[in-house]
């Protein structure tokens, strides 16, 4: 298969991963959250080594300033992302998170190739302008406030942060290795955080419900997630992988009908041909691929 094929495939299945986890999440809404994720992070984190290491993959080693990539992955990405989330739900409702995240195509069709030094490629951007658009009618709107629309913008600009800011290191360390790493990093953010807000001893209220919430989020919206997001943004760069991230909600709909929550609207079915026309788009024609990342 070519790249393009790859990458395509790769990120499909790592934003049906994260379309898989938003109803999960909501299992967490009484939880300590902050020790809870700490909690998921460190999970994944192991299960990441131990496939490593079962499966004998090369994984790169940091050096200087890739630790300071990572560190930023872990911190914004991860770490300021679940406090954003948090304290965003608490000022709006979930489809205004839902359609900051919906804006990240855009942001990383600009962004993206910015950073790289290079031109952002007209068609993706308008590509991406589509899948916004169309992921935020699947989304739908919701009733916020100023201090959620300020939560909101910062959901959508961690979120960017956690492609672009891997994009650096991604292709001397490979996506097994960014993953693994960002992940303890921002376990032991957040369990700092968890001791210093919830208290130290918040583990302990994490109740049977809440526990098998997380190992969910840590095998497939983490670990599983992870791994295949970033080898699609190795091979596709992170404009055009960027497009994929609109095909979470569409997962999270189709999730829905299978748990029972019934069939979408007609609007919402609108909104999945809009996203699905968008990233048709805007993989017809952009700039050159960049060389894949390192086996794994």
């Amino acid at each position: 298969m070519t790249p393009l094929a790859t990458g395509s495939l790769l990120a499909v299945a790592a934003m049906t991963c994260v379309g898989s986890g938003i109803a999960v999440s909501y299992a967490l809404v009484d939880a300590p959250v902050f020790t809870a994720q700490a909690v998921r992070y460190a999970l994944a984190a192991v299960v990441l080594a131990v496939l490593v290491r079962v499966t004998g993959r090369s994984v790169g080693r940091p050096r200087g300033r890739q630790w300071a990539w990572l560190a930023g992955v872990a911190a914004t990405g991860l770490v300021l992302f679940n406090i954003a989330v948090v304290r965003g739900l608490e000022h709006a409702e979930p489809a205004v998170l839902g359609v900051a995240v919906a804006s990240v195509p855009l942001l990383l069709a600009v962004v993206g190739p910015l950073a790289a030094g290079a031109r952002p490629t007209a068609l993706v951007v308008v590509a991406a302008v589509v899948v916004t658009a169309g992921a935020a009618v699947v989304q739908g709107g919701g009733r916020t406030d100023g201090q959620g629309l300020a939560w909101a913008l910062l959901v959508l600009l961690t979120e960017a942060a956690f492609t672009l800011l891997a994009v650096p290191v991604l292709s001397a360390l490979g996506p097994w290795s960014v993953s693994l790493h960002s992940c303890w990093l921002a376990a032991v953010g957040l369990a700092v955080l968890g001791a210093v807000v919830e208290g130290p001893s918040a583990v302990a209220r994490l109740t049977g419900t809440h526990l098998l919430a997380v190992v969910h989020l840590a095998l497939v919206l983490t670990a599983l997630a992870f791994v295949l997001w970033y080898s699609a943004v190795g091979r596709l760069g992170p404009a055009r992988a960027g497009l994929f991230t609109g095909v979470a909600p569409v997962a999270a709909a189709g999730v829905g009908v299978l748990v029972g929550a019934g069939a979408p609207g007609a609007l919402v079915w609108i909104g999945i041909a809009v996203v699905v026309a968008g990233v048709a788009l805007g993989l017809v024609r952009g700039a050159p691929l960049p060389r894949p990342a390192l086996a794994g």
